[in-house]
């Protein structure tokens, strides 16, 4: 709940995040996500889940608010399910992520692997770029920087040569379920799982095959239907 304002609203509206404004700015944050009863096949939370780990482990900077730019409240948001840059040594990378909030992680990286295909072709590129393009917030770091990399001059080679894919996928984890403590046991079992759905992806995109660099986050979960339904709640209470 604490990362929803910086998942949900624009560069500009963050700026003016303070003790006066942080209530209201949470609840309009909380209402950006969705607002309805059937929440059970929503993918929002597994977005806030891939924005959070590219914020702590690789320090990103979300370059838009997908949420932000919704036509409507309880509508889905085609493209990529995130769009952030990270800052490397004076060069800017563009992370282009995928989510797959699912219960079954075999289905999870064929689904991916499908949409990876169709996501990487030059036409559906250059046209997310330029959606892209439209909804960068002046106010956000590094707009000047991703502008020129992102404009259709440049050429398709620069871009990849800065862009990755995270894919961020979840399962209900048969290690997480059996075990009460995080031993060696569990661990072994737990890594035994993910090495299975990292070479279930490999097998599908063999290295080389696209022209992006791909990320892999795996998320374990116990239930996911517990998960959202607790989420859920805390949504309703903040909206």
């Amino acid at each position: 709940m604490e990362w929803l304002p910086e998942f949900s609203l624009s560069a500009e509206e963050l700026r003016t995040f303070t003790p006066g404004t942080a209530v209201r700015l949470v609840k309009k944050a909380a209402r950006l996500v969705y607002q309805t009863p059937k929440y059970g096949k929503r993918g929002e939370f597994g977005e806030i889940f891939l924005h959070i780990a590219l914020r702590q482990i690789y320090g990103s900077i979300p370059a838009i608010s997908k949420i932000f730019w919704k036509d409507s409240v309880n509508s889905t948001v085609k493209g990529f399910d995130a769009v952030h840059v990270i800052a490397n040594n004076g060069s800017l990378e563009l992370w282009l992520g995928e989510v797959k909030f699912y219960e079954d992680g075999s289905r999870a990286i064929s689904d991916v692997a499908t949409e990876l295909a169709a996501h990487t072709k030059t036409d559906y590129l250059r046209n997310e770029f330029m959606l892209i393009t439209n909804k960068l917030d002046p106010a956000s770091p590094h707009f000047e920087k991703l502008s020129r990399l992102l404009d259709q001059n440049t050429s398709l080679d620069t871009v990849f040569d800065a862009a990755c894919i995270p894919i961020f996928i979840t399962y209900e984890s048969d290690a997480v379920r059996g075990s009460k403590k995080s031993d060696d046991v569990y661990r072994e079992k737990l890594t035994e799982e993910v090495t299975a759905l990292q070479k279930k992806l490999a097998e599908k995109v063999p290295a080389g095959s696209l022209p992006i660099r791909i990320h892999l986050f795996i998320l374990p979960l116990h239930t996911k239907t517990t998960l959202i339904q607790i989420l859920d709640e805390m949504l309703k209470e903040w909206q």
